[in-house]
């Protein structure tokens, strides 16, 4: 085993005997079989043991771990915590509690010692228990993958990884390595607690599935070590999807392309959303009923909002699909909007005017009516269009909506609307409209970009001039 273990541990965790390693010994057979193989394997370790106080058995583990650091030499750190007052106060289960608490600790020793990483004794017992639990949970193939070798945990440390060297050997594995070594391990009468979920799963479940295949517990960790490459592959080729899907990406939200989602199948949808999900929120695991919902949230154009997990919310605005926290500074860049405190600018053929954030205002005249009604029919760019200049005036105006201002959209025979009706119709987003341009003759809105110019002012085939009009944003 201990062969096996050395080469685990250069080739799957990364580890420089040179460097020291923190590792997690709570004084049972997996943690004093790792701290030992370490120690055996030529590895600068610091014994790291974190008392929950949850038994009375407790303190006198921690002396134990103690004396066996002190028997072989290494250096020790140790820590307590009432981890059932924390778990009270902080809502959270014993076993939450209890794991964030140790790991805070972890890690805390891990930057104090410049330590490269910090070892756990998870084994394939726990590989499998995890799994399973996954599994019950509907878990997709990040989950059923189980727990790899190495990892980073954000919410401890964006840059130290975890590492479980000993996830290819078995629980009695450790124990005949303890007792080969003289190393005197303390068994915790919790764990065979029927209270706890994995202790439920570890004694309970796996006995009866192997009544049915003496071999299951291999055959789930096989089938995690097969999950783990294929989600690599899926990951690997997830990359190049994302670079062509998001648009912008900060620290509280991730734009996406709504017409790329829209275009694709709802199971790459389901991987960028988890995706974003996993940028927002490190280490939040998002199962997939929470994606199932989004992706059916994404084909259906009805849909303005809806919360998807961890607090954070789904929602879009024209082409943009947002995962965002609930309190995200959003952009306006996106959109076309009058500059601060400019609630009107005048405009005169030919003309050009800068807005906000890059977005550029043009107008002129076109000299041949008879390929201005050929670009018209054929034009899909919102954000342009081509009027009848015999109807127009010479001296334009764009500006910000006014109370009471109403329309007369292409397409409704003449009939008028009121402006705020016509935002509310073509889903203009709610925030987007204070300061969104209009093209204006007096009181008369000629033209709203990105959506229709008025009926009276559209070209017609028989049209002898015409003007052309363009929104854009420089460099985008």
């Amino acid at each position: 085993m201990l062969e096996r273990l050395k080469s685990t541990l250069r080739t799957q965790c990364g580890l420089d005997p040179d460097q020291p390693v923190i590792v997690g010994v709570s004084g049972g057979p997996d943690s004093l079989c790792l701290m030992d193989a370490l120690r055996e394997s030529g590895y600068r370790i610091i014994v790291a043991h974190f008392n929950h106080k949850l038994r009375a058995e407790a303190d006198d583990e921690a002396v134990a771990v103690e004396k066996i650091a002190a028997r072989h030499r290494l250096q020790y750190v140790t820590r307590s915590a009432d981890v059932r007052a924390y778990a009270n106060a902080e809502r959270l289960s014993i076993e939450e509690a209890a794991r964030n608490l140790r790991y805070k600790f972890l890690f805390e020793q891990a930057q104090h010692f410049k330590a490269q990483a910090v070892a756990v004794g998870h084994t394939a017992d726990d590989q499998v228990e995890t799994v399973l639990m996954h599994f019950m949970r509907g878990a997709g193939l990040n989950g059923l993958k189980g727990m790899t070798y190495r990892t980073c945990l954000p919410a401890f440390d964006p840059n130290i990884p975890v590492v479980r060297p000993l996830l290819d050997v078995w629980r009695e594995e450790t124990v005949a390595y303890c007792a080969a070594h003289d190393l005197t391990p303390q068994y915790d009468p919790s764990n065979e607690s029927v209270d706890f979920l994995r202790n439920r799963v570890r004694r309970e479940l796996i006995p009866a599935l192997e009544s049915y295949n003496p071999k299951f517990r291999e055959a789930v960790w096989r089938s995690a070590q097969s999950l783990s490459a294929d989600l690599a592959l899926l990951t690997e080729a997830l990359e190049n999807w994302w670079k062509k899907c998001v648009i912008r990406e900060k620290d509280d939200y991730v734009m996406l392309d709504l017409s790329f989602l829209a275009a694709h199948s709802p199971g790459l949808s389901r991987n960028l959303i988890r995706r974003a999900v996993e940028r927002l929120m490190p280490g939040h695991e998002t199962v997939y009923a929470v994606l199932e919902r989004a992706a059916a949230f994404i084909a259906d154009p009805q849909r303005a909002r809806m919360d998807l997990t961890g607090g954070l919310v789904l929602f879009r605005e024209g082409d943009a699909l947002y995962v965002a926290k609930p309190d995200a500074d959003l952009p306006f860049d996106h959109w076309p909007q009058l500059p601060p405190q400019q609630d009107s600018i005048s405009l005169s053929l030919p003309g050009d005017i800068d807005l906000s954030s890059g977005w550029k205002f043009s107008l002129q005249e076109w000299e041949k009516s008879e390929s201005a009604w050929e670009k018209s029919s054929q034009n899909e760019d919102r954000f342009q269009v081509w009027l009848d200049a015999e109807h127009l005036p010479n001296q334009f105006e764009l500006r910000v909506r006014r109370a009471g201002d109403v329309f007369e959209p292409l397409g409704m025979g003449g009939h008028s609307q009121k402006l705020s009706d016509f935002f509310v119709n073509v889903k203009l987003p709610q925030r987007a409209r204070d300061r969104w341009p209009l093209l204006c003759a007096g009181d008369e809105v000629i033209w709203v970009p990105g959506y229709r110019p008025a009926e009276k002012y559209k070209l017609e085939r028989t049209s002898r001039k015409a003007v052309y009009f363009t929104l854009r944003r420089v460099g985008a």
